[in-house]
């Protein structure tokens, strides 16, 4: 039997390809894919050849948020078995270095990023081989699409978990797209109390009302500081913590202009290699500015949130298409069009 994968052989150029369906070696598991969805990075791959200040070598196999049923196991894993319904852990490390061997194996040197580097096929396939340590399980109150939305999820988990939001915390967010909505649902889970959401976008700060958020703010006009008295008037204070998800230098330096003095700015947005901040700003009113990278042992609560009913993701997923309708898909998501979210990827 052959296996349809769907690879970038350069910037724009996406296509599908057959191989024999891989089998998995001793420690790998081989998944038939159920959902991916499309995310940020994927369209910037697609569309520059590059993700922030990291650019790629091509071919390189597409999609990594994922669900899917294990169809055969190698002889070393023993926690999951055929039949099971699973999602995966994107990322893989050395676990060896110093970074892993201390817990912090998100930032190993020598990590590599499912669906993001040179290799034969990503999670955009009928079948795609895992490793069988990043692979797991989904109880049966987690659908298929919800399973495939665990990989942002767990992204905005671990900056929430970073950040310390707790019972009570003031939040900006500055970006309502997917990392951003999912920021805001993670942190009403947690407790958060007065959460306002800033966009560029009128359907996007819509879905953000709906999903939770306290007040919205667009900002299409007006300087970082006109922008930050905004917020701090419709807030009634300054945030404790700012979840930077727009990955742009404007919502940066409104993070740094509205956190309160000694508060968190979590870059979770993935920027240019160099932006231009106030940086002095933050420095002399004690506000730390943390990056986040990923996740780091967050699946679990990711999944266990789903499993609980704790959040709803299911709103954030807009459209749906089939495999063969990847090249609309992507290019409906890359531009915005229809008020796309979360584009859903039937395989």
């Amino acid at each position: 039997m052959e296996n349809t994968f769907l690879v970038l052989h350069g910037v724009k150029d996406l296509r599908l390809e057959t191989q024999p369906i891989p089998e998995p070696r001793d420690d790998e598991v081989l998944i038939r894919t159920s959902k991916v969805g499309l995310c940020g990075s994927d369209l910037a791959i697609v569309y520059t050849g590059r993700h922030g200040n990291h650019p790629f070598t091509f071919p390189i196999g597409m999609g990594h948020e994922a669900s899917g049923v294990v169809s055969k196991c190698g002889k070393d894993v023993t926690h999951v078995k055929p039949g099971d319904r699973v999602t995966v852990e994107n990322g893989s490390s050395c676990r060896g270095c110093d970074l892993c061997l201390s817990g912090k194996y998100n930032v190993c040197e020598k990590s590599s990023f499912h669906g993001s580097v040179p290799m034969p096929q990503g999670c955009l396939a009928h079948y795609f081989i895992y490793k069988g340590h990043l692979t797991f399980k989904l109880p049966d109150s987690v659908s298929d699409e919800e399973g495939a939305v665990v990989e942002p999820l767990a992204v905005a988990v671990h900056a929430c978990r970073r950040a310390g939001v707790w019972a009570g915390h003031s939040m900006l967010i500055t970006g309502a797209g997917p990392i951003g909505l999912l920021c805001l649902i993670v942190a009403k889970a947690l407790g958060a109390t007065n959460i306002l959401v800033t966009d560029i976008k009128e359907n996007r700060l819509e879905l953000a009302k709906k999903t939770g958020a306290d007040n919205t703010l667009l900002v299409r006009s007006g300087t970082p500081q006109s922008q930050a008295k905004q917020v701090h008037q419709m807030m009634g204070c300054e945030p404790n913590v700012t979840m930077e998800c727009s990955g742009s230098q404007a919502g940066i330096s409104l993070a740094i202009y509205a956190t309160k003095s000694r508060g968190k700015v979590m870059l979770v947005g993935v920027s240019g290699h160099e932006v231009t901040v106030p940086l002095v700003h933050a420095g002399v009113r004690e506000v730390d500015i943390m990056g986040v990278y990923r996740y780091l042992n967050c699946y679990p609560i990711a999944i266990d949130l789903l499993a609980k009913k704790l959040v709803d993701v299911n709103p954030l997923i807009t459209h749906r298409f089939k495999l063969e309708e990847f090249q609309k898909a992507f290019d409906m998501f890359h531009a915005g069009q229809d008020g796309a979210v979360k584009c859903m990827i039937s395989c």
